[in-house]
């Protein structure tokens, strides 16, 4: 993807393209799986730990990335697939392991369908499924 193409991005969701905010996109489209905030820190240096956060609730507010609680205390980041905005099909479990700590996307597993009663909105779904990884596993 070009520059042009992240800055299309962001302002297809209504976000003004700085800088800072293209080289977190560029990041997240790069990870294959979910990144918490010290990995992005990590790989975003010298960009401090406080803009790269805030970048990520802009990001989570505009839907452009999904906030996932694995359990670890560690928020994970990853991007939305849904072209127009976050939906209960957009969403898809993931697999914590508990040794290394690692954390999988499941996108061949569907989610069920959930009939919630009437008047409840789904904003996210969090379906965590934790255990021993392949490589732990040996």
């Amino acid at each position: 993807m070009t520059h042009t193409d992240f800055e299309n991005i962001l302002i297809g969701k209504g976000i003004k393209p700085t800088a800072n905010r293209i080289l977190v996109l560029k990041e997240l489209m790069r990870n294959s799986h979910p990144v918490n905030l010290a990995d992005l820190e990590i790989t975003l240096a010298p960009m401090d730990k406080g803009s790269i956060f805030r970048v990520l609730q802009l990001f989570s507010e505009k839907e452009i990335i999904h906030v996932i609680e694995d359990g670890s205390r560690s928020l994970k980041y990853e991007l939305c697939t849904a072209e127009h905005h976050h939906t209960a099909t957009d969403q898809h479990p993931h697999f914590f392991c508990e040794k290394c700590g690692d954390l999988y996307c499941l996108d061949s597993i569907s989610l069920p369908d959930l009939k919630l009663p009437e008047a409840f909105t789904v904003k996210s779904i969090n379906f965590m499924i934790k255990g021993i990884c392949p490589k732990c596993g040996n």
